[in-house]
């Protein structure tokens, strides 16, 4: 297992005062709380924070850490023989292969901490099981709608097989979302709680549609005709057809924007963005080209004012 320096994590030194170790995990609970933080991995970052605290501002349980001595933070950590101390079961013959350093410590510092003069007795909590992390792909239509799916997951080194668990994506879901499934993770080796499923979502690319953030665009063919005389389109969203009115003029590139068609959200919907791109078709007959060469006789608009002149 890989030892945990809780005193680096919360950032104050070895004999820091308990008034220190309050001061100092109130100021990075507040940086790094998932729910305001933007830093890459806060949210185990959030969790090794509060584990930290919890050993620390408590005065039997910082006793009991401090005696397993001093290790580089990550450094390869296996528990003397038969160790143990203040309010610490023996660790002889325990088996810690597979163990995280907090199962580890949870496990030697759990149950009563008496067998001393006076002592109280209280019971700790077991370990919860390991989170699950997997990555959820979705099409563009399941994310806006929302839908329910069914996957599968490699059960836990001590059950093996899978487990199969049944889930509904909300809609206006987006790539980068993550969802947490409370109880779903792997059980517990020592009697506590399940861990949970934490699942990242993907959204395929479309083949009509492009997913910006919450906004959703549509590259939209028209004809020169269409975008010089106007037009009206029906045009596809994932809401259902709406009719469209392009304007004289419009040109290749310029986005009509539908307010609210995009990816519905509780904190407001994204646009659908109708993008019009000019297209000529691919073989002319010789009336077309007939017609293209009058226009270009009869026309006097020059759409390179800047450059050179022949």
């Amino acid at each position: 297992m890989k030892y945990k320096d809780y005193y680096k994590i919360l950032g104050v030194p070895r004999d820091a005062k308990a008034e220190e170790i309050k001061k100092a995990y109130r100021r990075q609970a507040r940086k790094f709380h998932p729910d305001v933080s933007k830093e890459t991995g806060a949210e185990e970052k959030f969790k090794d924070i509060n584990e930290a605290n919890d050993v620390l501002s408590d005065p039997e349980k910082r006793s009991a850490y401090d005696q397993l001595g001093y290790y580089q933070p990550g450094q390869d950590f296996r528990p003397p023989p038969n160790w143990g101390g203040r309010g610490a079961r023996s660790g002889g013959g325990a088996d810690f292969s597979g163990m995280d350093f907090s199962d580890f410590f949870s496990q030697m510092f759990g149950g009563d901490t008496g067998g001393q003069p006076g002592g109280t007795h209280r019971k700790r909590t077991a370990p919860r099981g390991q989170d699950i992390e997997a990555t959820l792909s979705l099409s563009l239509e399941e994310a806006f709608h929302g839908c329910e799916k069914q996957i599968s997951l490699p059960g836990s080194a001590q059950s093996g097989g899978q487990n199969s668990v049944k889930m509904r994506i909300p809609a206006g879901s987006l790539t980068g979302q993550r969802l947490r499934l409370s109880g779903k993770g792997h059980a517990s080796p020592m009697g506590g709680a399940p861990g949970n499923l934490l699942l990242t979502l993907q959204i395929a690319p479309h083949s009509l549609y492009r997913l910006e953030g919450k906004d959703i665009y549509l590259d939209t063919p028209i004809t020169p005709s269409e975008a010089a005389l106007g037009t009206t389109l029906t045009v596809p969203t994932l809401s259902g057809n709406l009719r469209l009115k392009v304007p004289v003029g419009a040109r290749s590139g310029q986005k009509l924007r539908l307010t609210g068609r995009g990816m519905p959200s509780g904190e407001g919907a994204g646009d659908f963005f109708v993008q019009m791109q000019i297209v000529l078709p691919p073989n002319l007959s010789e009336e077309e080209r007939d017609l293209y060469e009058r226009l270009q006789k009869l026309s006097e608009f020059d759409p390179r004012p800047a450059f050179p002149r022949d």
